[in-house]
């Protein structure tokens, strides 16, 4: 949903302000046919007041989908325009789902635990 406080899960150094600030990033846009993003959606966020992408990586959800464990906050990775991620590492586990999805191969890459 649209300006919905997120929070960074990836070591860029634009999230590890944002995040040390107490200014968690806001969801200008999401970029899907619903308009509420779930994972492995791509948003537009903005973050100490530049507009970036990010990938979603966790969701609270209220309802229990299968094979989507839940998350106790809205968990994105920061990335280019290219879709490459901006930090080196991340820092929770990601939920396998998004393994068998091509365009995330370089974000896959990054993590070590998967739920």
């Amino acid at each position: 949903m649209k300006l919905t406080r997120l929070r960074v899960v990836d070591n860029s150094t634009l999230g590890k302000q944002a995040m040390l600030d107490g200014k968690p990033p806001r969801c200008i846009q999401v970029y899907s046919k619903t308009g509420v993003g779930t994972i492995g959606d791509k948003v537009l966020v903005a973050i100490k007041g530049v507009k970036k992408k990010a990938v979603i990586v966790g969701v609270k959800g209220k309802k229990p989908t299968p094979m989507v464990p839940r998350f106790d906050s809205n968990n994105i990775v920061l990335i280019d325009d290219n879709g490459n991620p901006l930090g080196s590492r991340v820092l929770v586990p990601i939920p396998s789902v998004l393994r068998g999805r091509g365009e995330y191969n370089k974000l896959m890459s990054l993590c070590s635990r998967f739920v």
